[in-house]
């Protein structure tokens, strides 16, 4: 009898055991938003179903939410009706703006096991007054983009100064093309203003009249009243970069992620040349991109797990074919090595050298609130005419109106 109730005792405990052990191992689910279409999608895509298998204690659970701007607008709708993610993937001006709302967590209680070969300035990119607030994922700077056929006709070179870029452009400008089509956003004139070696913001305050700020602006003012340039806004974008396209214009600014994105979809009539934006002597080029960030409400299990999914993304390896698909800049120098020829062409080594003059491009929480205002400005003057001056004094009173309340 005292056998049988020995082997009673000791097959209940078993059961309990069992019954403990799928709780003990549970994964912990960390729901995802992600913006990373065309190409880039696949390769993390792919990290993720790798990470998911490699090991039992984290589960992402990945969802695409549209661009940059869209992935915004529905996370801010999320936070504040709730469903929002744990983790988000989202462009690094809005990365500031989630810390100081208190949305975003500080992960440097989890920053254990980071490689020690990762660029210093790209992780400065996700810092806010000192705290690392997000993970960044895909980081890329300027480029001038130019159609190589017309260059060699007239006998050109890449500008390698903005007097040069204007020459060309007036150079380039013909009945039924313009030499240069330019966008009127935020991001492309915040990277005049800083190869100028100049800021839109100084001390926390919006700078939009600063010196650089006024010069870059009268330089676009002065090419599209010659008629050497075409100005479009952010509703138009899609129309700057069919002017490239079809040759109504021969030249133009954006990331190096954006060329990666137009061979995907379609061949082009034509040889697409790449160069390093102008820059002054001092100037620098933004870091712009995106960054992951653990959102208010995630446990501090979730956010050891987003941390562990990013050291996976950032395995060598994974990082080259990331490069290679996106064209995004390498965030560690181990990496490099494993690009193989991919930094061997030299127009495209020249632009990613870029990188060594790079600075975060927005650390600012209240830029989000501004921006708006500057974009009006930079429209007016280059679609509407207005002086250069006054269009940014305008939007600097704005701006302090707004900084006041």
């Amino acid at each position: 009898m005292r056998a049988l109730l020995s082997l009673a005792v000791a097959g209940a405990r078993s059961l309990a055991l069992l019954a403990f052990l799928p709780l003990a191992q549970a994964q912990v689910a960390i729901p995802f938003w992600h913006t990373a279409g065309p190409p880039g999608n696949a390769v993390l895509e792919e990290a993720i179903r790798s990470f998911n298998g490699s090991q039992r204690a984290y589960r992402i659970e990945a969802r695409y939410v549209g661009d940059y701007r869209e992935a915004g607008v529905k996370l801010l709708a999320a936070l504040r009706a709730g469903g929002a993610p744990v983790l988000f993937h989202g462009e690094l001006s809005f990365l500031p703006r989630l810390a100081q709302e208190g949305a975003a967590l500080s992960l440097d209680p989890y920053l254990q096991g980071v490689p020690p070969d990762l660029y210093p300035e790209m992780l400065r990119t996700i810092q806010v007054r000192g705290q690392t607030f997000g993970l960044p994922l895909g980081l890329s700077v300027p480029a001038l983009y130019y159609n190589r056929d017309a260059f060699r006709a007239r006998g050109l070179r890449p500008p390698r100064t903005w007097p040069e870029l204007e020459e060309a452009a007036g150079r380039l400008t013909g009945r039924t093309t313009k030499g240069l089509v330019l966008a009127t956003d935020i991001w492309t004139f915040n990277a005049l203003v800083m190869s100028l070696g100049g800021s839109l913001v100084r001390d926390g305050l919006p700078a939009f009249t600063s010196k650089e700020a006024v010069e870059a602006l009268e330089m676009l003012h002065r090419m599209v009243q010659r008629g050497h340039a075409q100005a479009r806004n952010l509703a138009e974008a899609p129309f700057a970069v069919a002017d490239f396209l079809r040759t109504k214009a021969l030249m133009g600014v954006g990331p190096t992620t954006a060329l990666p994105v137009v061979l995907a979809q379609t061949s082009l009539p034509f040889q697409v040349g790449m160069a390093p934006l102008p820059r002054r002597e001092g100037g620098a080029v933004p870091l712009s991109g995106a960054a992951l960030a653990v959102l208010r409400g995630a446990s501090p299990e979730q956010a050891r797990g987003a941390v562990a999914f990013w050291l996976h993304f950032l395995e060598p390896k994974r990082q080259a074919e990331w490069v290679r698909a996106t064209w995004y800049l390498p965030l560690r120098k181990e990496a490099e090595r494993e690009l193989g020829d991919f930094l061997l062409d030299p127009e495209r080594r020249g632009v990613f050298a870029q990188a060594q003059a790079g600075r975060p491009w927005s650390q600012d929480p209240e830029m989000v609130l501004w921006y708006g205002f500057l974009e009006e400005a930079l429209e007016r003057s280059l679609k509407g005419g207005m002086r250069p001056q006054q269009a940014l004094e305008e939007a600097q009173r704005k701006a302090l109106a707004v900084e006041r309340r």
